[in-house]
């Protein structure tokens, strides 16, 4: 009971943090609230929503997502692809290759007879959109505040905020990228691997268009991973042994921009601006359990990934369709969102896809980072032998798109 003595408020579904992952399914939600009258709650640390009616300003240094051709499928159906395509650039050629070495895969929207391969959008203006729509449907938002305390109870958790509120939710949600703790308050146990890496993240400006291209270059130091954006910018992700990073950050812009040249090579013409350099420490992470009766765990929460394979929140987002279809399809069978046979149904939908993700990013990182003469070689063949072999090569591509699990 909270200490007014009141009862806790009930909720339907109460989604724990209101990021982007989070206001996708809240957002993907609003048919079962209209239809269902199902009552959804969102809880937000940070006061996002008074960022929603301010005019959007992009900015070189804002951070960007890659969302793959199959994402982009998922968000109109939501309504929402036409909003987020107005600050979207696409990705029509992706280059895959290892510095030293003659192999390369390369991929093209036409060769896959789709308009993109992906886009990358600003990660604020992505944020602007959701909110703003969530903005103007029926939807609970506490914001900004935390749970504080995530109490199991028959029928759901009971959830207590900072603000002095509690909430009975039937299905509570974690969306909060496993960051405030509560898995650990509930006993959810997460494996971590340590890359012993970080990536350094930062947008670059080119001497010449990229004509929509993205590169996937693997070095001896790690992969670097360069995403169009608007204009001749780039977001970079390049890849450092842990440690490695501080000398790169103290760098001026002129010896970081030489040192990536050098790292890079000159295929897309001569860096000549970088914006501000920020790292975060690689590892793989997953949690031990996804759900529990009336909880479910998703997003960085449920898996966080290496950036290599550009997969995250691709993953999380076919993550919270498919909670979605589960819950919709329960409700036809008379079943609450939090029951054991959705969240059963839920999982079953999610295993295969982020087993076969999680395995392949990983394997990825594993294969590259071998520092050897011999599988370098042999790396540099498949490279090749996979330029080479059209059918395999579009289907691996299909799979990154999101077009098939």
């Amino acid at each position: 009971m909270p200490a007014s003595g009141k009862a806790a408020r009930h909720v339907d579904v109460a989604i724990v943090g209101g990021g982007l992952v989070g206001s996708s399914l809240a957002c993907a939600l609003v048919p079962l609230i209209e239809q269902a009258g199902l009552t959804v709650a969102v809880i937000e640390a940070a006061p996002i929503l008074k960022m929603a009616d301010t005019p959007f300003q992009p900015s070189f240094d804002a951070r960007a997502s890659a969302i793959a051709q199959g994402s982009a499928a998922l968000f109109a159906e939501m309504g929402l692809w036409d909003a987020l395509a107005e600050h979207a650039n696409p990705i029509r050629h992706i280059h895959i290759s290892e510095r030293g070495r003659f192999g390369a895969t390369r991929l093209s929207s036409d060769e896959l007879g789709v308009m993109a391969l992906g886009h990358v959008i600003p990660n604020a203006w992505m944020g602007r959109v959701l909110h703003r729509w969530l903005a103007e449907m029926a939807i609970e938002w506490h914001c900004p505040a935390r749970v504080e305390e995530i109490v199991p109870v028959a029928g759901g958790h009971v959830l207590t905020l900072t603000e002095g509120w509690q909430l009975k939710a039937g299905l509570t949600v974690l969306a909060d990228g496993g960051r405030s703790g509560l898995k650990e308050q509930l006993g959810i146990d997460s494996d971590s691997h340590p890359y012993n890496q970080v990536a350094l993240i930062a947008n670059v400006e080119l001497s010449r268009p990229h004509d929509g291209k993205a590169w996937e270059r693997f070095t001896t130091e790690g992969p670097i991973a360069l995403l169009p954006l608007r204009g001749q910018a780039m977001e970079l992700v390049w890849t450092h042994p842990l440690g490695t990073e501080h000398r790169r950050l103290a760098l001026s812009d002129g010896d970081f921009l030489a040192e990536l040249q050098r790292a890079f090579g000159d295929r897309m013409g001569r860096f000549r601006r970088v914006g501000r350099r920020h790292t975060y420490p690689l590892s793989l992470v997953t949690a031990r359990e996804t759900t529990r009766p009336g909880l479910a765990v998703i997003g960085n929460a449920a898996h966080a990934l290496h950036p290599v394979a550009g997969q995250g929140f691709n993953l999380a987002l076919r993550g919270v369709m498919d909670l979605v279809s589960a819950m919709a399809a329960g409700q036809v069978r008379g079943e609450a969102p939090g029951s054991v046979a959705v969240l059963a149904d839920f999982e079953a939908r999610r295993h295969a896809d982020r087993h076969n993700v999680v395995r392949f990013s990983d394997g990825l990182v594993r294969l590259f980072g071998i520092d050897s003469v011999l599988l370098s070689h042999a790396r540099a063949a498949g490279l090749i032998g996979l330029n080479l072999a059209g059918p395999l090569r579009r289907g691996l591509a299909r799979r990154a798109m999101g077009l098939e699990r």
